[in-house]
This record gives structure tokens, C-alpha cells and sequence, in this order.
């Protein structure tokens, strides 16, 4: 029941208020998965298909080398900061440096969808333009989009339009030349609210979607 879009990138997923959301990155199989701190707490459900770290690997050109990461995450928080500087000045998104390299940024915006709908309105498609841009040249991460709801309507209904929202997004993104081997997407519906769902405001914070972006690392 979506407004508002939270797009968070990250390495790996922001629980519930409580959670460590870093307990995952230290249990990554090499082999499995890229991004198995992400994918296997949100149980990706579409574009992850033989998504190996091989190939994954081959489809950015080269993993990158564990001194590098953290400049490529600062550099790309900061082109993040300049691309959305009118969100950022007007409040409407948040760009944060997170421990283990990991970049947050949280926008929102009351054009993204229409009650009950998936499909993303034209108003939201600049705002979607600018994250593509920086992250189609940052391109040695993975991302996976994650669909939430609030607690308004059937926990079943609110599955199926989380999902359907982040796969709109990760269609969006890859019509903007993001590679589709780098997307993963999954839906929430309304088990994991940011705020209460007992006031409107609250219930605006959860109505998000958010993409986690991870870097792709050696090893």
C-alpha cells in the first residue's frame, strides 16, 4: 500500500528494530550466492536465478580487492549525495555511511505508486534516473530490491503487491542499463514495519521499497 519508496542500499538486510544486520556478512559461503547476506535473510524470489559469485564476478569485469572497498563505497556515497541533492535538501532522501562498507540511502516520495498498484508513476522516474545513473557506474555490486507494506488490507494481498513493487523497480532499473545479473528482488508485505502501524505517518515509513547494494568482494 504504497506512496512512499525507501531506497536503502546496503550490503546486507536492516531488520526489525533489535536485529544485528550485520550477523550474515560473517557466514557468506564463497561459493553460494552473491550477496547470501542479503538474499538468504529476505529469501530473494525473482532475477537471483544461477546468480553465482562466478558469475557474478564476470558479468561486472572482476571482483573487487579488499583495500578498495571502502573508497568505492565513500565515492559512491558521495556521487549518491550529488545526484540527489534536491531530494536530500528538500528531505525527502537520507544518504548514511553504515559499518562494514556498507551505504544507506532512504528516500521517500508520495508520486511512486498509486493505491494498489505496482506500476511506478512518471512523477518518481527522475528520482529513479539519478540512483541508476551512479549505480550503473558503481557497477561491481549486487543489488536486491525489497518490497514492504503497511498493515492495511489481507497479510496476503499485502505479500503479493510488496513482491509485484520490487519487481517494477528492478525492471526500471534494468531498462536504465543495470545488468540483470546484479538484480535480485523480494517482497516483505507488512511483517517488517520501520514505525508503527498505528499512525498514518507511520504507516507512510512502511509503505517502502528498498534496494540493498553490496559490493562485490574477492574471496
Amino acid at each position: 500500500m504504497t506512496r512512499f519508496i525507501s531506497l536503502v542500499l546496503a550490503g546486507t538486510l536492516a531488520g526489525c528494530a533489535g536485529d544485528n544486520p550485520f550477523d550474515t556478512m560473517a557466514h557468506r559461503d564463497s561459493g553460494a550466492l552473491i550477496g547470501a547476506g542479503v538474499g538468504a535473510a529476505i529469501g530473494a524470489i525473482a532475477y537471483d536465478r544461477n546468480r553465482t559469485k562466478g558469475a557474478l564476478v564476470g558479468a561486472v569485469g572482476g571482483a573487487l580487492a579488499g583495500g578498495v572497498v571502502g573508497r568505492y563505497m565513500d565515492d559512491q556515497k558521495r556521487d549518491l549525495e550529488k545526484n540527489l541533492a534536491q531530494e536530500i535538501k528538500l528531505g525527502q532522501a537520507r544518504v548514511e555511511k553504515l559499518p562494514n562498507d556498507i551505504v544507506r540511502v532512504t528516500m521517500t516520495n508520495q508520486t511512486a505508486f498509486e493505491t494498489n498498484s505496482a506500476q511506478i508513476k512518471p512523477a518518481f522516474n527522475s528520482t529513479m534516473d539519478k540512483l541508476a545513473e551512479v549505480v550503473v557506474r558503481y557497477n561491481k555490486t549486487s543489488l536486491t530490491v525489497v518490497g514492504h507494506t503497511d498493515d492495511v488490507g489481507s497479510d496476503a494481498y499485502n505479500q503479493k503487491l510488496s513482491e509485484q513493487r520490487a519487481l517494477s523497480v528492478a525492471r526500471y532499473l534494468e531498462g536504465k542499463r543495470v545488468n540483470s545479473m546484479r538484480l535480485a528482488t523480494s517482497g516483505k508485505g507488512e511483517t517488517q514495519p520501520a514505525m508503527s502501524n498505528t499512525t498514518e505517518s507511520g504507516r507512510q515509513a512502511n509503505r517502502r521499497v528498498e534496494i540493498y547494494v553490496e559490493p562485490v568482494v574477492q574471496g
